[in-house]
């Protein structure tokens, strides 16, 4: 499929989903989330597919979030459905088996903030910027920013950014454990992608497993993850690839 506000890259078994309307910092409208939408789903669908970097067009922004112009518009009942929308995007991104890493340049504010928090990994370059200014134009984050944010950093840390509604730093959002790695502008994408190729070189269906076991254990407390753990491992013997993986490990070892 064609899309306009958004492209994909694909170097199997990566792939790069990047949100493309440089000119407004990678703002989105209802045309771009739903576009967005469409080419996770794509991606996700991939079987030959193991891990997406998601990523905005140029360096000097991720997505500062709803382009204003558009947002303005907006009904009661208009706001609800983005809200919504820009939920699923985000579940889908959580949901999804494949890994998803957000590569951040620049700034990442808003609906774009709660977009990478949903991302399973963060990367950022020294130039990112985080923020949930909603407060300051008088909203709340719409996008789980609520819910995700406090799991992350700790309810204290979260309250502050939420009330405030402050940008910090990326050295700031690395400290307190928003952002995975910190690198250089230059190095942001090469080291995206050599931590996509790392993870893409272990076995897709376990590395899918884990990240359904921390999932449902955040979503449903730790006995209920603790006994998906166990049917996970379980399912791992149910096919030989961990047979050619045991074989190859002994023959290291033997070496």
């Amino acid at each position: 499929m064609s899309y306009q506000y958004i492209s994909i890259t694909r170097d199997e078994p990566l792939a790069e989903v990047i949100l493309n309307r440089p000119e407004v910092l990678n703002a989105y409208h209802h045309e771009m989330l739903l576009e967005l939408k469409e080419a996770l789903q794509e991606v996700s669908q991939d079987d030959e597919i193991a891990v997406a970097i998601l990523t905005g067009r140029g360096s000097r922004s991720f997505t500062v979030g709803a382009d204003i112009n558009w947002l303005e518009e907006l009904s009661a009942d208009e706001a609800r459905q983005v809200s919504r929308l820009g939920q699923n995007i985000c579940n889908l991104i959580e949901e999804t088996n494949k890994v998803v890493i957000a590569a951040v340049n620049g700034y990442a504010l808003g609906g774009g903030m709660e977009i990478a928090l949903a991302c399973d990994l963060r990367l950022a370059s020294s130039r990112a910027r985080f923020g949930q200014p909603e407060v300051k134009l008088g909203l709340v984050p719409c996008f789980d920013g609520t819910q995700r944010l406090p799991q992350m950093i700790g309810v204290g840390r979260a309250k502050e950014m939420l009330f405030t509604g402050n940008i910090i730093d990326a050295s700031l959002a690395y400290e307190i454990g928003l952002v995975n790695r910190l690198v250089t502008p230059r190095d942001l994408l090469r080291s995206s992608r050599d931590l996509a190729g790392d993870i893409a070189s272990r076995s897709s269906q376990a590395v899918g497993l884990v990240k359904e076991a921390i999932n449902n254990g955040l979503r449903e407390g730790r006995f209920a993850g603790s006994s998906y753990e166990t049917e996970a491992f379980g399912v791992c013997f149910e096919n030989i690839e961990h047979v050619e993986r045991f074989k190859k490990l002994k023959g290291f070892i033997d070496d």
